[in-house]
């Protein structure tokens, strides 16, 4: 059996193949090793998907990738996670970028784009994934994120700066206050995800002057930070993986158009793409 995981800093979505062929799908909540510990890890394994780990003694191979899997250290975390619960198994641990890659690129080069809670982007050349100065996480980074559009909600909201309407749907939706939002941003764990919350409320205004002229700012922000900073963006096919991508597809499409950009596979979820390639590859 191979087991497969796609993590981000929201949820991981798993894969199991199994000897008939039948594939298997189970859920837990984001395994970002920057936010956790391995003990944690191990923990939310164990309790979210009991019958997961219930295959354990049949698993061979795993392949896990991972936002905030972008170093030996914090590969080492994760790969200890999971080996407490599946000790029989060889474990790879990679970025989501190699993943995303896989995904989208499989054997072609191409520019590599997660934008879902977070955002960060690669070149892969047909092999690795190259990484570039991005991937500086929700305070720092993360342009045309959910966390960087749920950000901006709460502070046009807080500061008053939303139109009168919108600012009414939004307190009706959410009822905040700069106390709570203080709370949980500062005081309380995973505030990219508590922050990312918020960008669905974008799908209720998009066809809105704000919520355009909001969306428009966050995709081109996006767009002229990460993607324009490769000088030959130009020339390759930019692919996207996350839930920001898919939910905006057309206007992301469009913007890149705009700009130049040309756009490649756009999907929400890669955990399919990534089983197919990952068994193709292994001659399965």
């Amino acid at each position: 059996m191979i087991l497969v995981a796609d993590s981000g800093s929201s949820k991981t979505d798993w894969l199991l193949s199994t000897r008939g062929q039948e594939l298997i799908s189970f859920q837990t909540s984001g395994l970002n090793p920057y936010f956790l510990t391995e003990k944690e890890i191990t923990k939310i394994i164990q309790d979210q998907v009991p019958e997961m780990v219930a295959h354990a003694a049949d698993v061979e191979e795993i392949y896990f990738f991972g936002a905030g899997c972008s170093s030996p250290d914090r590969h080492e975390i994760v790969s200890n996670a999971i080996s407490q619960l599946f000790n029989k198994a060889f474990i790879s641990v990679d970025s989501d970028l190699l993943g995303c890659a896989y995904a989208t690129c499989g054997y072609e080069k191409g520019i590599c784009c997660v934008l879902g809670t977070g955002s960060n982007i690669s070149y892969f050349d047909g092999e690795n994934i190259h990484d570039g100065q991005h991937g500086l996480g929700f305070v720092l980074g993360d342009e045309g994120s959910g966390t960087w559009f749920g950000k901006t909600l709460i502070t046009d909201f807080l500061y008053g700066n939303m139109p009168a309407d919108i600012n009414q749907e939004f307190d009706k939706a959410y009822t905040i206050n700069k106390e709570i939002v203080i709370k949980n941003v500062y005081q309380k764990p995973n505030a990219n995800t508590y922050l990312a919350s918020f960008s669905k409320f974008i799908s209720e205004i998009k066809t809105t002057p704000y919520g355009q002229a909001l969306l428009e700012k966050g995709l081109v922000e996006f767009i002229d930070t990460n993607i324009k900073s490769y000088p030959e963006y130009h020339r390759y096919k930019c692919h996207f993986v996350g839930s920001i991508a898919y939910s905006f597809i057309g206007e992301l499409t469009e913007l890149c158009h705009q700009h130049g950009v040309k756009t490649g596979k756009i999907i929400k979820q890669p955990i399919n793409d990534l089983m197919a390639f990952i068994l193709k590859r292994n001659g399965l």
